[in-house]
């Protein structure tokens, strides 16, 4: 979740991972993949980086999966 300021000043706070689009014409518009918009006051570039900066976060701590381990295969 990152925080944004909407236009009339208040916070809102949006899931990151559902953004699919973001504009600037001219105020910076956030496009959801539920379809729902968000017209920010952040800047494009604000929003990116928060974005990655949650994704740093959030990410950083997972390891690697290995989709075959404890698999075992029978050789005839």
């Amino acid at each position: 979740m990152i925080t944004l300021k909407k236009l009339n000043g208040t916070d809102i706070v949006i899931n990151a991972e559902l953004i699919e689009t973001i504009e600037a014409a001219p105020d910076t518009v956030i496009n959801l993949v539920t379809g729902n918009r968000f017209i920010v006051k952040d800047s494009v570039k604000d929003v990116i980086a928060k974005v990655t900066e949650y994704r740093k976060t959030v990410y950083s701590g997972k390891e690697a999966v290995n989709p075959i381990e404890g698999l075992q295969r029978d050789l005839l």
